[in-house]
């Protein structure tokens, strides 16, 4: 066994009981330098060996291309059913989504045994909320509405712990869900910014340049807003000169600065098209807006079978 030198965050991050830690001072391991157990073992986390491992991260770093699915439904077991379709990750989205906080803890742990990679949009580039959904499990946030560099690094410091950021100590199920889980996590937690506004397109070398930021998740139903004031409406798969023109600008700056690239899109032949513009991952449409395509085509074929005619209540979903 190695030796270990512990400072004074690795001490507070134990969080023994004091008499635990005068037997621990007056032994002849501490006056060794020689730990044993559960302190070895986060020494050596503390120095680097990193107990985890973002197999999003590898997949991209091998060039590989990978499709992500989108939870908005606040139920565990809507979040196994997507989770057991092959995706590469998922992502439980708190700000659109119907669904909070204590929904999103059971679908984490509805998902793990995919073995996908799990995300989380949180529902604003809010330390508090950001910092839970880590603490629950999630390998990456999506943060929305990222306008300049000074708001990628505020979020980027909630996503990472001391040196390399702010997030406050706590893994309460990350812990238990990925033993090891500690402060290696800075290594392969990713933290992606999104670009879905006018401000954020006039500071997007600025913002892509952000130390500690992993990539950027393209929004193109707000970004449609923002940079059209309005004209054209929401919604993904942009054919328009204007929008396909920022959507290709974004994986470019993405890949001048060393970051990854992603887009959320409504069709496979459009997130393929993505890929093909740098995109490293594309989002095809949602689990909210697959029931309701699935369960309309059937009602619809259905009646053209039989002859027979209704309407919808209801109309797609986002």
């Amino acid at each position: 066994m190695g030796s270990l030198i512990f400072d004074k965050p690795v001490l507070s991050q134990l969080m023994l009981p004091v008499p635990a830690w005068l037997a621990i001072l007056a032994s002849d391991h501490w006056a060794s330098g020689h730990l044993p157990g559960r302190l070895a073992m986060f020494g050596q986390q503390r120095q680097g060996a990193a107990m985890i491992v973002n197999k999003l991260k590898q997949l991209w770093n091998d060039g590989t291309p990978t499709i992500n699915g989108w939870c908005s439904i606040g139920n565990s077991f809507a979040a196994e059913i997507m989770a057991a379709q092959g995706y590469d990750s998922l992502t439980i989205d708190t700000q659109h989504g119907a669904l909070d906080y204590s929904a999103a803890l059971p679908m984490l742990q509805a998902m793990k045994a995919s073995g996908a990679t799990l995300l989380a949009r949180a529902p604003w580039n809010d330390p508090a909320a950001i910092m839970k959904l880590l603490d629950a499990g999630a390998m990456g946030i999506i943060c929305p509405m990222i306008n300049s560099a000074d708001e990628a690094a505020r979020f980027v410091s909630y996503v990472r712990y001391p040196p390399l950021g702010q997030r406050s100590f706590g893994p309460t199920r990350a812990g238990i869900a990925m033993p090891g889980y500690g402060v290696a996590a800075n290594d392969e937690v990713l933290a992606l910014a999104m670009i879905e506004t006018a401000d954020g397109m006039a500071n997007l070398e600025e913002i892509a340049a952000t130390p500690g930021l992993d990539g950027i998740y393209v929004g193109p139903a707000d970004l449609t807003l923002g940079l059209t004031n309005g004209t054209l409406a929401p919604g993904f798969d942009r054919e328009e000169k204007q929008m396909v023109s920022a959507i290709r600008r974004i994986a470019e700056v993405c890949r001048s600065n060393a970051k990854y690239a992603c887009l959320h899109c409504g069709t496979p032949e459009y997130a393929q098209k993505g890929i093909s513009w740098g995109y490293n991952m594309t989002t095809i449409g949602a689990d909210a807006r697959l029931l309701a395509g699935a369960a309309a085509a059937s009602v619809a074929r259905f009646r053209e079978l039989t002859g027979t005619t209704s309407q919808p209540i209801g109309g797609g979903s986002y």
